[in-house]
């Protein structure tokens, strides 16, 4: 009896307890609501919940993941401790995606020993996870709208207890989640509503191009967060996308054909494109990313479509922050599209409204003539800086005068002309004629010229002056030296370039091999006509690239490019022009061979270095054209081809200096003939075709591992790099001049410092 006496009064006893118990627990949770239900904001709802929760359970930190269903990821904006940045995961992905998706509770006594959990988190944060307790949160209704989460059991380990405890406080503050979470997104909503008016009514008032550009991509990569965005706008004249400014890109520009990628694709269907991995889409173009070093992961593409139903261009947003774009996302850039397309036209109008004034500003800045317009009321509206330069005034001496003020005494006469042509509305053109401004005569042509709109109104004359003194001082010493091809810029530049000048220039020399044996075969007519053909293409050839053609001296030309007027890239001007006449000349001889004739074959020298140019000769007879080492230098490459069997033959004072990339081998390293300091001479190959110069790159390798043996006196191993290269090309006659030279030294060694040096015996 006293037994079963005891085991009543214990079952009264536990059930007090519990009765307890859940009277603590309806207190506390009470207690919960009215503490959350207190906080104004969502944010400030979650950290109450998480600060109460970590405490509730003993748990050193604590967080809430709520679900986002327009990205389909879990995202905490609170957590105990030094960590409060937001953090994203998807919702299937470690612990918590677990416990989301299978809407069970869960404890993890040891979280790096169990494979759900996923350490990126502590990676990042620095905070060392031991164990885990986390529960589903549910709505009244039963739906899962995130999932609780409690980290290190500050003492012991987390109880079945625990679990029930932090899902019943979850389950408590669900409500109030859920209604601020109902309210954010009202806000957000409402936010982004006033947003989208203020920048639609923003950039509908601004004109110009390029800001509205900038203002358009500024609200864009905003409005969407997005971390890089362009509009690209289609030029009808061109058929390119081109963008002026790309937000996240800083003043690059980038201008394609509109049917290329995905912005073309875009732009010719109509149709938007939403892509969440670009890497994983064919139509996507990696190049970019690596020029700039940028990793694009998502893009969302919309056609911009003006009033009229036309594609006018498309809007490109890059990497959405948080996952990729949304269907909402989408339906957004579309209509801000659809609404700042009509301010896109007009600002476009207007810029090519301004680029076309804007050019014929610059054109007539810049034209060597002078231009002046005058009213119907014989009032000088425009005059450009040549016609400034001309009358030797200052604009506001000219522009606003009465032409009947401006041109008086000598200049009368104009006045005369200007009646003249506004009377008959015919042009008259006066040549040689004479002006005086400030005391100084200026030789022009003339032409005066009526100006008419386009429905035949009469809106005055314009004259067009041609200043002719410094051409007519020049002209009688320029008949006497200059090449037709520059006759004109070198007026431009005055007569003080023409007396002597020391400056670096590249000189091209070329040959015709065996020419003597070619004339005794045709004959004095026949010679003539070949030399006639092959002058006319080989100097096409130098004139294409800048050139001035120096001079014929028999069958070899002289060609200088960087005088009387250089180029930053001279030294490339000569080698593609030595490179085009090789090959003008193998369709030269191509042709040739069709007819029975036999081929002609020539070698090219090139070398840059410091010249002398200038007038040189007598009084009677006198020739523009250039001397110094630099020249000599060429000739001698020139005449070297025969000896090294090739065709065109640089100096390394010309190599060094090359901006584009050639394919070239390095033939020697010589003393010229007169001089003592050895230099080095490459061969240039760009001209042959694979038959004329079979495995070119293998060949490359080769010779080059035997020109290092070869210098540094390794002749044997020399001889097996060269016999290689020539078992690839069995023509390469440099290669066989190599082993003939290695054989050479092994018998006779060269002396000691040697280095590789070969001196030229002759010129």
């Amino acid at each position: 009896m006293a037994t079963a006496s005891r085991r009543t009064q214990s079952r009264k006893t536990r059930g007090a307890a519990r009765k307890d118990e859940a009277g603590r627990m309806a207190e506390f949770l009470l207690d919960l609501s009215h503490q959350v239900a207190a906080c104004q904001t969502l944010d400030e709802r979650l950290e109450k919940l998480v600060e109460i929760a970590g405490s509730a359970v003993d748990a050193e930190r604590g967080s809430l993941f709520l679900r986002d269903g327009l990205t389909g990821e879990l995202y905490s904006r609170v957590a105990l401790g030094n960590y409060r940045r937001e953090i994203r995961v998807l919702n299937n992905k470690g612990i918590a995606g677990w416990v989301f998706t299978t809407g069970k509770g869960l404890i993890v006594h040891d979280a790096y020993a169990d494979d759900r959990f996923d350490p990126s988190v502590d990676e990042k944060t620095g905070f060392k996870t031991r164990s885990v307790l986390c529960t589903p949160v549910r709505t009244l209704r039963g739906e899962i709208i995130g999932v609780a989460q409690a980290l290190n059991k500050k003492k012991g380990r987390f109880t079945k207890k625990d679990l029930a405890f932090l899902d019943a406080m979850t389950s408590q503050a669900s409500v109030f989640l859920q209604s601020a979470m109902i309210m954010e997104r009202m806000e957000r909503a409402r936010e982004q509503e006033a947003e989208f008016l203020r920048v639609v009514s923003e950039v509908s008032s601004e004109i110009q191009l390029g800001p509205l550009l900038q203002k358009i991509m500024e609200a864009v990569t905003k409005m969407l967060n997005s971390e890089r965005s362009t509009l690209f706008l289609n030029d009808e004249k061109t058929n390119e996308l081109y963008t002026e400014i790309g937000q996240g890109l800083g003043a690059t520009k980038i201008r394609f054909p509109n049917h290329l990628g995905i912005a073309g694709a875009v732009f010719q269907s109509g149709k938007s494109v939403n892509i969440p991995y670009a890497y994983a889409d064919l139509r996507f173009n990696p190049t970019f990313d690596k020029q700039t070093g940028f990793f694009t992961r998502s893009i969302l593409c919309v056609p911009v479509i003006n009033k009229d139903g036309k594609t006018i261009g498309v809007t490109q947003v890059l990497n959405r922050r948080g996952g990729p774009f949304t269907g909402e996302d989408e339906a957004r850039l579309k209509a801000f599209t659809a609404q700042i397309s009509i301010g896109l036209e007009n600002a476009k109008l207007f810029d090519d409204v301004q680029t076309s004034k804007n050019y014929i500003e610059s054109v007539l800045e810049s034209m060597s003539n002078g231009v002046v317009t005058i009213d119907p009321d014989g009032k000088i509206v425009t005059c450009n800086a040549a016609g400034l330069r001309i009358f030797r005034a200052h604009i506001s001496e000219v522009e606003g005068q009465p032409s009947q003020e401006f041109f008086t005494g000598p200049n009368e006469w104009l006045l005369e002309k200007l009646e003249q042509v506004e009377e008959d509305q015919d042009p008259d053109v006066t040549m040689d004629a004479e002006l005086e401004f400030g005391g100084e005569k200026v030789s022009v042509n003339l032409t005066v010229m009526p100006l008419m709109s386009g429905r035949d109104t009469k809106l005055g004359t314009m004259m067009l002056i041609e200043d002719i003194s410094s051409e007519k001082r020049v002209k009688s010493t320029m008949s006497r030296y200059m090449d037709p091809s520059l006759a004109d810029r070198l007026l431009a530049s005055g007569e003080e370039i023409l007396g002597g000048l020391s400056s670096v220039a590249t000189v091209l020399f070329s040959d015709i091999r065996s020419f003597t044996t070619l004339t005794e075969e045709l004959g004095p007519q026949g010679t003539v006509q070949l030399l006639n053909e092959y002058f006319t293409l080989m100097v096409e050839c130098i004139q294409q690239e800048g050139g001035m053609l120096d001079k014929f001296i028999g069958d070899a030309i002289m060609a200088v490019f960087g005088t009387p007027l250089p180029h930053e890239d001279d030294e490339d001007r000569a080698v593609r022009a030595g490179i085009a006449m090789l090959r003008s000349l193998g369709e030269f001889n191509a042709d040739r061979q069709a007819h029975g004739k036999k081929p002609v074959d020539m070698g090219i020298g090139i070398n840059t270095d410091e010249i002398v140019s200038g007038n040189i000769g007598s009084p009677k007879r006198m020739d523009y054209t250039v001397i110094g080492d630099g020249v000599n230098l060429a000739a001698r490459l020139e005449s070297a081809c025969k000896q090294y069997g090739a065709q065109l033959l640089i100096s390394e004072n010309t190599y060094r200096k090359l901006h584009g990339i050639y394919q070239a081998r390095e033939v020697d390293l010589v003393v010229v003939k007169g001089k003592t300091q050895p230099v080095s001479i490459y061969e240039l190959l760009d001209f042959h075709t694979d038959q004329s110069f079979p495995n070119r790159m293998e060949v490359l390798n080769h010779f080059k591992s035997g020109v290092k043996h070869y210098r540094g006196g390794k002749f044997a191993a020399a001889i097996k790099s060269f016999e290689e290269a020539l078992a690839l090309h069995p023509g390469d006659k440099l290669a066989e001049i190599y082993i003939e030279r290695c054989r050479h030294y092994q018998s006779k060694p060269p002396p000691k410092g040697w280095g590789g040096v070969w001196t030229m015996k002759t010129k």
